[in-house]
């Protein structure tokens, strides 16, 4: 009898921890870092139209409460280390998306001495949404390829 109680247990604590990966998957609480014309497209997809809230999204003022990281535009050097500050007070397990051109390689501005042309250098980016401006859409699909992501760890 005592052989079937610890299999019933080891399948509860195995079940439990699928339903605490599902949960932290599914309520992704992104901190925003909307820095140039990209974030009004990031603004757009938590709108009413696209509603990111449906997906698990509820977007944090601050750091402290969020674990996901959505740079949407261009970081210039001077906006770097306060940048970097936010994502280190994050909760873990965090993750990052770089929106639009701008926050992936410098955008237009990548000839400039004072942008930033790599943010991947500097934090650990996990998903990136291509364009400028990147549709509302694609920062949807993003977090969706994100929460899939963090499923199969």
């Amino acid at each position: 009898m005592e052989h079937a109680m610890t299999r019933l247990s080891d399948v509860f604590v195995s079940s439990l921890e699928r339903m605490a990966r599902w949960a932290g998957a599914k309520s992704m609480w992104p901190l925003s870092c909307g820095l140039s014309c990209c974030a009004i497209e990031m603004m757009h997809a938590a709108a009413s139209r696209i509603d990111l809230d449906r997906f698990g999204c509820l977007f944090r003022a601050s750091p402290r409460h969020a674990d996901l990281m959505i740079v949407a535009g261009t970081v210039t050097k001077k906006m770097l280390p306060q940048l970097v500050t936010l994502y280190e007070q994050m909760l873990e397990p965090k993750y990052a998306i770089a929106m639009g051109s701008c926050a992936i390689s410098g955008g237009l501005f990548a000839e400039s001495d004072s942008v930033v042309c790599n943010l991947g250098d500097h934090i650990p980016i996990s998903s990136v949404v291509y364009g400028c401006p990147p549709r509302p859409e694609e920062l949807a699909v993003a977090i969706l390829e994100l929460q899939k992501s963090v499923l199969s760890e």
